[in-house]
């Protein structure tokens, strides 16, 4: 049966499919009990952990390899029914899960098999069986650190043939293979939940749980499963976790703010789950330096080498704080506490290279923020990370020798063979950063024993000039950072593979990778919402940035509204664009903001939410009290009470008043509807019966209690002189050491008007009451200063009129003299973008229906037709003089309804006002208001004007028009200006075209202002706008019959890469004239313009950067004049030179040589050759440059290289690319061989004789061609020679040679003055005379005609008939001086050719054969 497992076929993906893992050899004992596979596997692991225990520090937190918490179990199923597997797998990195049926990895690509992987929950699904399926399906789990599996069978039963047996039934899971188990149903019920936990960096918390199973079976307990974020936890250093029957704890043992989260406790059972969470923050604990930032958190360590470790973190918030400067990355060895720094500067980025570790050393890591202030704490450290090899396990060998496993070791150990190892392949970056790239690629074929070891090159991209990068450390696996790359710069890379025999072939190489730029941090985050979550939280909500740039999170802050006192509601990033905000205080208001967050910090804060208040659920108020008699007549009472101290969070809307006659106990309703205010009269009583009264309020919520029922009235008539008492006494502005009373005026006045009111206070608890005011004051209002602080005292009031005082008030409720913790004053600004006048007051309490009354002189303000305005946000009121004026002066108060008495007032003086005033005007008529924002208009001619309207400008305005950020000039054909006295600045664009979509900007100044407005003319009404411009330009050409152009100037090159610029005018007549410009100065062409067929042109020579510029064409009549230009520059330019160098590469002859009397020359012909095309010389792979060495040129018809003294080295092939945005040519040469012998023969000849022409006898000047000369005269022919070495002289008469005597005179002066003298010429002297310059270089004769007249007759008129000047050949071969030390590496001067060109014949019409030589 066992024989059915096909033993050695199954194989874990991380091998090398080409590998033979072990040698597989079984002893006749072994074979049949367990698979070999599984020994050997087990014995290397073995070897690895006891060579990690002898060779490295490690703690058990550093067992981060892959670990099952839930293994697979096997099943027996039905066809056509479905199976889910399931496993739960641990280890740092999360490891990844690959599936395996009979050791074969599974194809997930049909849709037949499910898999689904949330943290580290896997499962497979196999929605509906068949037979095929019976099978052995393996998870692989693995990671950097090294991998696990677990197995599972699944038969697949059909149902006749139920009793067939399965290969898999020898596994001991044959007792999971049941039918389906129908799981008892458990209710959870939470008891005792963990709320919201508000910490400290360093404190510990403990989240507990207490819970209730319906039924509890002690052997169906529930699984207690903790998450932060989604993130499973398990016990570790940092959490601690029990769990027992119906309770689990999770306790936090040392808090830092990677623990902040959603903390979710879940029970499972097989039935179902049972889940409660709670947001757990954790803030920054005291900074070691004031205003030091708080300690990054969440440090992440990626790409683990041998040497090297790329760790990463996430910033911290900085509400409060200075913004981040920089990191110190530290490492501390395991085993040690020495912690040391890694950088020597703070680096800006949230990531960080760590190189220079030792390999199977193992590290922990931590990160420290900088400001301007100091330096943070230390994060939490990094779990430990071992500096080795990640294919260490792939490398380990095993030997079988008599049966058993007794060798494990690594190939690198075992005795080499074989040859060197194939090229890698699919070479990509699996990571790019700023200054380093992570490279992956595919190991190749490999089978033999010797080790093998990979190379990296790279280069920039566009050249070929490869370095290599790991000079000094081979690198095993198949994964590697490159360190120390450019920012934002294009690079290529290679790998070689090789082993002690040799290197591989490099790789193909990738394609061009970019190093990342910064980009800087997010934009800020779009609109921010707050909505009611729950009487201490809100819920927040936002819009994500729109340039995220690699966003990590995001930052919320609170402020209660008004204080500007921001906090942070998260310390931890945030990576959901919605966070509920808890802990906040019921009936407060908060504004929020956001801060989205990269690797480089932190963005702009968004815009504020709406000011939200954080309100508690509506109740009933509380009872009315202090219920009042203030009015009788015998026949009613008027009765007045105090309103309830707690509204219940809702206004309260009515009053319900019940009687009863005293010594009673029936209550009657004593009014049907309810009352609304807090005065009633009482009427239909019987006089001098005694009454008593309650009370009752409501609100929405309902009715509340009743009052405690009054004292006794008595029925009866009031007939006193003095006036009654006052009512309603109220208090607002308490502070330390004064308060301030209001009252309503006594109901009964007496006999006479009511003069003035005293007040009068005591201590609560005395009876002692002392008159506040020996004045009577007129105003129903006091400030009663003063008292004495933290005293309670009791307030009355009586009113005086001409019989005297009146009864006293009902004593007020008693008042402390203490003023509201956190009360403010009001302020009075004048708003900078408005010019209101506005008083401002910050309520330090806010409650559910508190409310903001404003009052001027303690008298409500009702009236609001005078522009007075009342805006009330939250905790913030404000009153606004939407149109202040010099009566607005005066004392404003505001009190906040439902709270313990806040309140505050500000006066305004006459002065103050005045002031405030003359502010509000300055801000109102700024300098540079605009009546209308940027418009169009289409003009004739389908000119477009912009234009803009501003309320006033001066002669001293200046503006600027930009189209797409760039800036318009107005000069002809285009035109801008503006008018003073309408305020209109305009900008008129004489040509509107498809290039002119987009935005169009006019900014303004004069004096101290500013103003600025957009125009934005894209899609369709762009294509509106340049519609209606093109019908108006060609109404214009139809009604006004002038000379246009109907094609504007466009560039077009031709075939044979012509340069021509082309237009096409019309609407001409014979007078109509056209003319060609650069920049202001006309061209002429050589072939006038073909006005006839109105297609003009004009060619441009040896197109290059020469000819760029603003090129003009205008065409003009009598009946007006119209202009066309382009601009040859920029883009348009680089398009010409772009199709010149397509067409010239398709023309692009062989390569040729040309020797020169400098070097060997190669020569390129093509169609048109200019410096400024995309050609590249290469020798070989290298990339050659312009030098003194190599001379690169050309002419309008070819490209030249040339190599100037060639010498070995400069042997090879030679190639030229021509390179344009859509095409490519090459030409090469082989210069080596015959080909260079040859070529370097002939530059050696060339040489020769150009060494010769330039040091051969030559004459320099001074002989004329003819001479005429008088008998018996005396001729004298100088002229000056030259020559090195220095020449010899002859002089020929008649092509015989002049015999020297006393008349012929022959003389040579310093070597180069030579001359003839004929002394008393006669007619026998005429001739022709020849001068012979010569040297072992040659030399050159020069002829002279003389003649010879009498005196008395005519000057003759001879002319020269014969070659005045003939060159002399050099004598063969031609010797050129040797430097005296032979450069290295020059190839020796050839002999001199044999056969020489015959001697020419000195004489009159003889020359000798010209070398041909470099011009």
């Amino acid at each position: 049966m066992s024989a059915l497992l096909y033993r050695g076929k199954y194989d874990h993906e991380y091998h090398h499919k080409q590998r033979q893992y072990v040698v597989k050899e079984y002893s006749s004992s072994d074979a049949t009990e367990e698979r070999y596979e599984h020994k050997t596997h087990a014995r290397i692991q073995e070897v690895v952990q006891t060579k990690i225990s002898e060779k490295y520090v490690r703690e058990e937190p550093m067992v981060r390899g892959p670990h099952f918490l839930v293994r697979l179990r096997s099943h027996t199923v039905f066809e056509n029914t479905s199976i889910k597997l399931f496993c739960t797998v641990e280890g740092y990195p999360m490891p990844i899960v690959k599936w395996y049926k009979d050791g074969v990895i599974m194809n997930l690509s049909s849709g037949k098999y499910l898999i689904e992987s949330k943290g580290g929950s896997h499962s497979l699904l196999i929605p509906r069986c068949s037979t095929d399926d019976t099978a052995l399906y393996t998870a692989v789990a693995g990671n950097s650190h090294g991998q696990a599996s677990s197995q599972a069978s699944i038969i697949v039963k059909r149902y006749k043939d139920e009793e067939e047996s399965s290969p898999y039934a020898w596994l001991p899971f044959t007792a999971a293979m049941l039918p389906k188990i129908h799981y008892t149903k458990i209710h959870i019920t939470f008891e005792e939940t963990f709320g919201p936990i508000f910490a400290t960096e360093g404190e510990s918390a403990t989240l507990s749980a207490t819970m209730t199973l319906n039924p509890n079976l002690a052997n169906l307990q529930p699984e207690a499963q903790w998450y932060r974020d989604d993130t499973r936890l398990f016990d570790s250093k940092w959490v601690k976790i029990e769990t027992g029957r119906g309770f689990s704890t999770l306790t936090l043992p040392n808090l830092y703010k990677d623990d902040e989260g959603l903390y979710t406790l879940r029970m499972v059972t097989k039935g179902g789950t049972a889940e409660h969470s709670a947001f757990v923050s954790v803030a920054d604990g005291p900074p070691p330096v004031a205003r030091a930032p708080g300690a990054p958190m969440d440090i992440k360590i990626h790409d683990a080498n041998r040497d090297y470790v790329i760790v990463s973190w996430k910033p911290p918030n900085t509400t409060t704080e200075g913004p981040i400067l920089g990191y110190f990355v530290d490492k501390c060895e395991v085993g040690t506490e020495n912690w040391t720094q890694c950088n020597d500067h703070p680096i800006k980025i949230c990531k960080y290279p760590v190189s220079g570790l030792f390999e199977g050393h193992s590290y922990y890591f931590r990160v420290r923020a900088v400001n301007s202030h100091g330096i943070s704490k230390p994060s939490r450290m990094s779990d430990p990370i071992a500096a080795m090899d990640p294919t260490e396990l792939e490398r380990l060998h095993t030997k079988k020798l008599g049966g058993k496993l007794d060798v494990v070791s690594y190939y690198d150990e075992v005795e080499a063979e074989g040859k060197p190892p194939g090229p890698p392949s699919g070479v990509y970056a699996s990571e790019i950063d700023r200054t380093y790239v992570v490279l992956s690629w595919k190991a190749p074929a490999y089978s033999s024993k010797a080790p093998m070891w990979y190379y990296i090159e790279k280069a920039m991209v566009n050249t070929e000039a490869w370095q290599r990068v790991n000079t000094k450390v081979p690198i095993r696996s198949p994964r590697y950072a490159v360190f120390d790359l450019a920012e934002g710069k294009e690079y290529k890379f290679r790998v070689l593979s090789a082993n002690m025999y040799g290197n591989s072939e490099p790789s193909n190489p990738t394609g061009p990778i970019e190093t990342q730029q910064l980009k800087g941090v997010p934009s800020a985050p779009g609109q921010v919402i707050a909505t009611r979550e729950t009487n201490t939280s809100v819920l927040i909500q936002w819009a994500p940035p729109k340039e995220p740039n690699n966003l990590i999170g995001y930052y919320i802050d609170q402020c209660v509204k008004g204080s500007n006192n921001w906090t942070s509601a998260n310390h931890k990033p945030h990576k959901n664009i919605k966070f509920v905000v808890s802990g906040l205080t019921t009936g407060e208001t908060y504004v929020f903001r956001v801060q989205a967050i990269n690797e480089l910090g932190l963005s702009d804060e968004s815009q504020e939410s709406a000011p939200l208040s954080v309100r508690a659920a509506l109740t009933t108020p509380s009872a009315p009290y202090a219920i009042a008699l203030v009015n009788c007549d015998g026949r009613s009472m008027v009765l007045s009470w105090k309103k309830p101290l707690h509204s219940g969070g809702a206004e309260i809307k009515e009053y319900y008043v019940d009687k009863r006659r005293s010594g009673t106990t029936m209550w009657r309703e004593i009014h049907i509807p309810p009352v609304k205010e807090r005065l009633y009269k009482v009427e239909g009583l019987t006089g001098g019966a005694v009454f008593q009264f309650h009370v009752y309020a409501a609100n929405l919520a309902g009715l509340g209690p009743a009052s405690k029922h009054s004292d006794d009235f008595t029925c009866e008539a009031w007939t006193m002189p003095e006036p009654g008492p006052a009512y309603d006494l109220t208090f607002c502005e308490v502070r330390d050491h004064s308060v301030v009373i209001e009252w309503q005026k006594p109901l009964y006045t007496g006999s006479g008007p009511i003069t003035g009111y005293h007040v009068e206070y005591s201590k609560k608890g005395t009876s002692d009451w002392t008159v506040a005011n020996e004045a009577p004051v007129s105003q129903c209002f006091l400030k009663v200063k003063g008292l004495e602080e933290g005293a309670v005292y009791v307030f009355r009031v009586r009113a005086v009129n001409a019989a005297g005082v009146g009864m006293a008030s009902f004593p007020s409720d008693p008042v402390t003299a203490r003023a509201v913790a956190g009360t403010q004053e009001v302020s009075c600004v004048v708003d900078e973008k408005s010019g209101d006048i506005v008083l401002s007051f910050e309520s330090c309490q806010i409650n559910e229906g508190s409310q903001f009354i404003w009052k001027k002189d303690y008298q409500e303000i009702t009236d609001f037709s005078k522009g007075l305005v009342i805006n009330t946000e939250g905790s913030h009121s404000k009153l606004v003089f939407k149109n202040p004026n010099k009566e607005d002066f005066g004392s404003y108060s505001v009190s906040v309804t439902n709270t313990s008495g806040v309140s505050s007032s500000y006066t305004i003086s006459a002065e103050e006002m005045e002031k405030m005033l003359a502010l509000s005007y300055d801000i109102r008529h700024p300098i540079i208001p605009l009546k209308s924002e940027l418009a169009y208009k289409i003009l004739e001619r389908g000119r477009m004007r912009f234009w803009l309207q501003a309320e006033e400008i001066s002669s001293k305005v200046t503006y600027k028009f930009f189209a797409n950020n760039k800036e318009l000039s107005g000069a002809d054909p285009n035109k801008m200006g503006h008018d003073i006295s309408t305020g209109i600045i305009e900008f008129i664009m004489d040509h509107f075209t498809e290039e002119n979509e987009g935005t169009f900007t006019c900014q303004i100044t004069d004096g101290g202002g500013k103003a600025q407005s957009s125009l934005v003319l894209i899609g369709d009404a762009f294509k509106k706008a340049l519609a209606e411009a093109d019908f108006q330009r060609r109404e214009y050409i139809r009604v006004k019959e002038g000379p246009h152009f109907s094609e504007f100037l466009s560039l077009q090159i031709g075939d044979d890469c012509s340069v021509t610029l082309v237009c096409k005018v019309a609407n001409l007549k014979k007078e109509s004239q056209f003319h060609w410009y650069k920049g202001d100065t006309e061209i002429i062409p050589d072939v006038k313009p073909d006005l006839g067929s109105g297609v003009c042109k004009l060619p441009i020579k040896e197109f290059s950067h020469k000819t760029t510029g603003i090129y003009k064409a205008t065409i003009s009549d009598d009946r007006g004049k119209d202009m066309s230009q382009i601009d040859i520059s920029g883009k348009t330019f680089d398009d010409a030179i772009n199709k010149l160098s397509q067409l010239a590469g398709a023309s692009a002859e062989e390569l040729v040589i040309k020797c020169t009397a400098t070097g060997i020359q190669l020569q390129c012909h093509m169609k048109y050759y200019t410096s400024e095309m995309n050609i590249t010389w290469y020798h070989g792979e290298s990339k050659l440059s312009h030098s003194d060495k190599i001379v690169i040129g050309g002419t309008p018809a070819m490209a030249t290289m040339e190599v100037v003294e060639p010498v070995e080295k400069d042997k090879g092939s030679y190639s030229i690319v021509i390179t344009s945005s859509d095409s490519s040519t090459k030409r090469t040469m082989d210069l080596s061989g015959d080909v260079y012998e040859k070529a370097y023969a002939e530059f050696q000849k060339l040489k020769a004789e150009a060494y010769a022409d330039k040091n051969r006898g030559k004459v320099v000047g001074g002989l004329p061609d003819v001479v005429t000369i008088m008998e018996k005269k005396t001729l004298s022919l100088t002229c000056t020679v030259c020559g090195d070495p220095k020449p010899q002289v002859s002089w020929l008469k008649n092509g015989t040679e002049v015999e020297l005597d006393d008349k012929y005179v022959v003389s040579i002066d310093q070597g180069k003055f030579a001359s003839l003298t004929i002394k008393g010429v006669s007619m026998e002297d005429s001739g022709r005379y020849t001068m012979i310059v010569q040297n072992k270089y040659g030399g050159e004769s020069v002829d002279i005609l003389v003649s010879v007249y009498r005196h008395g007759e005519k000057i003759p008129e001879a002319k020269p008939a014969m070659t005045p000047k003939t060159i002399i050949p050099p004598k063969l071969p031609i010797e050129i001086p040797q430097p005296k030390t032979q450069p290295a590496g020059a190839a020796p001067t050839p002999s001199a050719p044999s056969s020489a060109p015959p001697k020419a014949a000195v004489g009159r019409g003889v020359k000798s054969p010209t070398p041909s030589r470099r011009k």
